[in-house]
């Protein structure tokens, strides 16, 4: 057999002469199960990694420096779920070599799940400034009004959604790159008012299994609420003057993301989504986010199931991606959240909807994984 010509005597043989020399491999196959297991125990990993890299920070940081408060580590948010799923997915595609998933062919390892779709192109319109005063005043002003029950301790939020989201598989045998969407999915949420309790059930991307995933706090590190990782109670204490409100958000995510303006919209858009807050708050996030550089009105857009409504947006300048948060034309309630490619890159092109939410209901429920009426259905 011919070996390389500039090997070393010394190098182990290559690809193809193992193959040679080696019986052929088997077919294992790993079942949805256990494939929901690998994805919850890498969840988990990451979560522990960040605990420990903060721990690290302020195990480093001089004597009455301060350290941004971790994360809670047993507690996934909306944004942090969908990367940990995404990358058991992509790590599982790297072993593709190694094990073939159920269902999936040799040329197939790392293809898009089973009702996944190619992603929409939609037409971008035009944001503006003009007369986003006036529309943050209209939603600031439905917020007030929009009050719903205060948590009480022993109680939990209940969020529902739809929700879907771009992805890009790489077949692990090409090499190429392909984009698909999520098939559209539901969502639902409970949050302890304290923060060190929840649950999550989104089994329509494997995120979870279809009993779903605790969100508790790992007693042995707890870690504090911050307007990054914000519990009700956390909220009730932050102040409702939107100037002050805006200098806290972008002291305290300082160095994240993709620039000091595009973070403290993306925080906002953060807390707004998958949260109950107070009435007075919710209206100075609105407020404050109107002072951000680059925000314009959208005057007609759509969420997840279809509604229309009118958004505030802002494109980030290094993805090209603009996130509208989409309310009701005529009550201007939250209706939920629409993230658009305006521009070609990464082989995305421009006008693709690279995410998609809708929030269906909001409720204050006496116990994790109670549905909302149910108890007077029974």
């Amino acid at each position: 057999m011919n070996r390389t010509p500039w090997r070393r005597p010394s190098e182990p043989l290559d690809h193809a002469e193992l193959a040679e020399l080696l019986p052929a491999p088997g077919d294992p196959v790993l079942s949805h199960g256990r494939l929901t297991r690998i994805e919850e125990h890498l969840m988990y990993e990451i979560q522990q990694a960040q605990a420990r890299g903060t721990a690290d920070e302020r195990r480093r940081a001089p004597s009455g420096g301060s350290v941004p408060p971790p994360e809670r580590p047993g507690r996934v948010g909306r944004r942090a779920a969908l990367v940990a799923a995404a990358v058991a997915v992509a790590v599982l595609a790297g072993a593709a070599g190694a094990v073939r998933l159920a269902g999936q062919e040799s040329g197939d390892l790392a293809g898009p799940p089973k009702g996944a779709v190619p992603a929409s192109v939609v037409q971008v319109a035009q944001g503006t400034t003009e007369g986003l005063s006036s529309t943050v005043a209209q939603i600031s002003g439905a917020a007030v009004r929009e009050k719903l029950p205060e948590p009480r301790p022993g109680q939990f939020i209940y969020i529902k959604s739809q929700v879907s989201w771009l992805s890009t598989s790489e077949n692990a045998d090409t090499g190429r790159n392909e984009t698909y969407v999520q098939k559209l999915h539901p969502r639902q949420v409970w949050l302890s008012p304290d923060g060190r309790k929840g649950w999550l059930i989104e089994p329509g991307n494997d995120t979870t299994t279809q009993e779903g995933l605790t969100l508790d706090d790992n007693p042995d590190n707890p870690a504090r609420p911050s307007i990054g990782a914000p519990s009700y109670d956390y909220l009730k204490t932050l102040t409702t003057d939107p100037d002050q409100l805006l200098r806290k958000i972008y002291k305290e995510t300082a160095g994240q993301g993709n620039g000091p303006d595009q973070q403290a919209f993306t925080t906002i858009g953060d807390l707004v989504m998958e949260q109950v807050m107070p009435a007075e708050l919710a209206s100075a996030l609105y407020r404050a986010a109107a002072k951000i550089p680059g925000v314009v009105v959208v005057e007609d857009t759509t969420d997840a199931v279809g509604r229309h409504g009118i958004a505030i947006a802002r494109t980030d300048e290094t993805s090209g991606d603009r996130t509208e948060w989409i309310f009701d034309p005529k009550t201007f309630s939250y209706l939920g959240e629409r993230t658009v490619r305006t521009r070609d890159a990464e082989g995305i092109k421009a006008g693709t909807v690279t995410g998609h939410t809708a929030i269906t209901q909001r409720a204050v429920v006496d116990a994790v994984k109670e549905i909302p009426g149910a108890k007077d259905n029974a």
